[in-house]
Order: C-alpha cells, then structure tokens, then sequence
C-alpha cells in the first residue's frame, strides 16, 4: 500500500531513541523530511545523522520540551527549515517517578509539552494538504496497571485531549489521533531495565501477553505511520491500542 507520505514534512518529538526514533525512521523510510528533538545533545545528533542516511532531510535540535520558549521555538524553526508541516508526533514523557515530583514532571512533559506541541504546530499543519497529530499515549491509561501513578493518569488525559482535538480542528483539515502501546522491549528502555532490575514484574507482566512477548518500537511506529498518513485520511479522534492483547478490556 502506498501510504502518499512521500515529500511530507514531520515533527517527531522525543525523536532520538525508543519508539520517537522508530517513529522517525518509518516516516524516513516513507521519503518524509523530519525535524526531531529530544534533551540530550549528543543523542538527538547521532539520531539526525541516522535519520538523514534514510535519504530525507533532517533537522535535530536539543530541546527540552517542558521549556515552553524553547519547544515553541524549535516548532517554528522546524515547519520553515522543512517549507512547511504536515504531521506532529508527540511523543515524550516524564517517565514515572514517585510523589509530587512525578506528577509535576507528567504534567509538564506528557501533558503541557503535547498540549504547547500542537498549539505551536497547528498554524503551520492548517496550511497544508491535510494536517495529522498523533499522540502517544499508553495501554496504563487504559485499565490499573502498578496503582495509581501519575504516569498512567496524565497519560489517560492525552487520550481525552486527542479526542477534544480532534473535533476542534477537523474542520481545519486536520486530524488527531492517539496511539497506545503495550509493554514494548527496547534495549535501554523502561521494560528492559526492568527485565534486569525487577525480574518478577517482568516475567509477571510478559505472561499476560497472549502472544508470548512484549512489542517491538518498530511495531509502534508502523501504526504511527499509517495514522499519521493519507492513507487513513479518514480515521480521526482514535485511540488505537497495539499491544498484542497485553490489556483485556472489550471495546464496543
């Protein structure tokens, strides 16, 4: 299937590693011109030159997204380094550290970064050929999963966010959408320090996966990819869960 994402321009944020890099790479890959950010410098750099051998063009800026200055103005930088914008993928997060200091960091990476994301992004989307956000969320969203933290509330409200966007800006052309992935095993990731760290929770968490296995980053970015191409041009205000069946709920 030819999903039409070739000469698109994207924003990825949270672009240097994990599924943000997967996100990037399958856009890449599609013949779509990135801009990506992420904190750490030498890490958003390597990823740029990663990127670009793909074939496309690249802008990489260290950005801390919960700077609002900063995100806004690397948004702005890249919609005019790329000649415009037609899909943002948010896709940092706090993490989930314990007490207030957790929370604080969710609302403002998870929740107030998307939320300043799309705001910055949505002149520059409103002016193309269809505008397409998608948000990334987490199956902790969706049902209890370790207690109650501030990760798995403040991504829930990404999901309801994505929804009330989604209707706001349709008649802008352009849609929203939000992606929920399961546990996924990424070297270096949350699930694979807690495969060396905290064995039980792993091995507890890997047997509810029906198939047998936590996902991959790229399985991820594959639905990304589709969500956020023309090729479902008619599918806004999802939430999309791809977790293998890891989460039991029955959705109607």
């Amino acid at each position: 299937m030819d999903l039409g994402l070739s000469g698109k321009k994207a924003i990825v944020t949270g672009g240097s590693r994990g599924i943000g890099r997967a996100v990037a790479e399958a856009l890449a890959r599609e013949g779509v011109d990135l801009a990506v950010c992420a904190r750490g410098a030498e890490a958003v750099e390597s990823a740029g030159k990663a990127i670009e051998s793909l074939g496309v063009k690249v802008l990489a800026r260290a950005v801390d997204v919960g700077d609002k200055q900063a995100l806004t103005g690397f948004i702005a930088e890249a919609a005019e380094a790329l000649g415009g914008l037609d899909i943002l993928v948010a896709n940092p997060s706090g993490g989930n550290l314990p007490g207030e200091k957790g929370w604080k960091a969710n609302f403002e990476i998870d929740v107030m970064a998307t939320v300043r994301s799309v705001e910055a992004a949505v002149p520059h989307l409103a002016k193309g050929d269809g505008g397409s956000v998608v948000l990334i969320s987490s199956t902790a969203a969706l049902e209890t999963f370790m207690g109650p933290t501030s990760y798995n509330a403040m991504k829930a409200a990404l999901i309801t966010h994505s929804s009330g966007l989604s209707q706001a800006l349709a008649p802008q052309g352009i849609r929203v959408n939000c992606v929920c992935p399961g546990p996924i095993l990424i070297e270096g990731g949350a699930w694979g320090q807690i495969k060396q760290a905290m064995p039980k929770i792993y091995e507890s968490t890997l047997a509810q996966c029906p198939q047998g296995r936590m996902g991959t980053a790229d399985e991820v970015a594959n639905a990304v990819t589709f969500l956020a191409s023309p090729a479902a041009s008619l599918i806004t205000g999802v939430n999309l869960v791809v977790d293998g069946g890891f989460t039991k709920r029955v959705n109607f």
